[in-house]
C-alpha cells in the first residue's frame, strides 16, 4: 500500500510538529517483548512456512511535539526499512509474496486480522509495530477515524499484492525465497527479529 502523504514540511509548519533527531529516537524507543504468531497455510492465504508475525506493543513514545508518523518513518529508515508510506490498512485480506513489511501505528487504533480467516485478530494501538514476513495475510476489521499507519519494506524484495486463491500456487514458491532482513525494523542489528526468524525456520525444518 505505498501511498504517501505529501507536503510534510507544510504540515510541520502548520501543526508545530517536529521530526525527531537521532538522539530523540533513542529516547522515544521502549524495550518491549516480541510477541510471535505463526499461521498455517489455509489454501488461500499461504502465510510464511516458518517465520512468525512479530508484534511489539507500545514500542514507541509519541509525544505531542513530534509528528508521530515521522517517528516511525525515521526509526524504520535508520534500520534499513524504507519506501515508507502513510495510510490505513486495507479492509480486505491481502498479503505480499515477494517482500516483508513492517507496520507502525502512528495514531488511533484498529482491530486487524492477521493470517487470513483462520488467523488471529489483534487490537493495534498508537505506538505498536507489527513485522510481517512475506505471505502473512492482513486486513482491517475496524478502525477509528484517525487511525494512521506507517508502512515500510526491507531493501531486498519486490512489492506485490496478492489476494485470492489464484495467487496461491505462485506465492508458495516465491515466499520462502524472500531474503531475511538485515536488521530488525525497530531495534536494528541488536533486535530479536533475526534470532526469532532463524530459530523458527530451523525448528520447522527439523520436524
Amino acid at each position: 500500500m505505498p501511498i504517501l502523504e505529501s507536503g510534510k514540511e507544510f504540515v510541520e509548519k502548520v501543526t508545530g510538529w517536529q521530526r525527531p533527531s537521532s538522539d530523540d529516537l533513542e529516547r522515544l524507543l521502549r524495550s518491549r517483548k516480541a510477541n510471535t504468531f505463526l499461521f498455517k497455510d489455509d489454501g488461500i492465504i499461504p502465510n510464511h512456512p516458518f517465520w512468525p508475525l512479530v508484534v511489539y506493543h507500545g514500542v514507541a513514545k509519541l509525544p505531542a511535539k513530534y509528528d508521530p508518523a515521522a517517528i516511525f518513518e525515521d526509526l524504520f529508515a535508520r534500520n534499513g526499512w524504507q519506501k515508507s508510506w502513510r495510510n490505513g490498512i486495507y479492509n480486505y485480506v491481502h498479503y505480499h509474496s515477494r517482500i516483508h513489511e513492517v507496520l507502525g501505528v502512528a495514531r488511533g487504533s484498529a482491530k486487524v486480522q492477521f493470517g487470513g480467516k483462520r488467523g488471529r485478530s489483534l487490537t493495534m494501538k498508537a505506538g505498536d509495530v507489527a513485522v510481517l514476513p512475506a505471505g502473512t495475510g492482513h486486513e482491517c476489521l475496524y478502525a477509528e477515524d484517525d487511525f494512521l499507519v506507517v508502512g515500510a519494506y526491507p531493501l531486498d524484495g519486490i512489492y506485490d499484492e496478492c489476494k485470492g486463491k489464484e495467487d496461491h500456487a505462485r506465492a508458495v514458491k516465491t515466499i520462502p525465497k524472500v531474503a531475511k532482513p538485515r536488521q530488525d525494523p525497530v531495534y536494528g542489528s541488536s533486535g530479536p527479529l533475526s534470532h526469532l526468524w532463524r530459530e523458527s525456520r530451523k525448528g520447522r525444518e527439523a520436524k
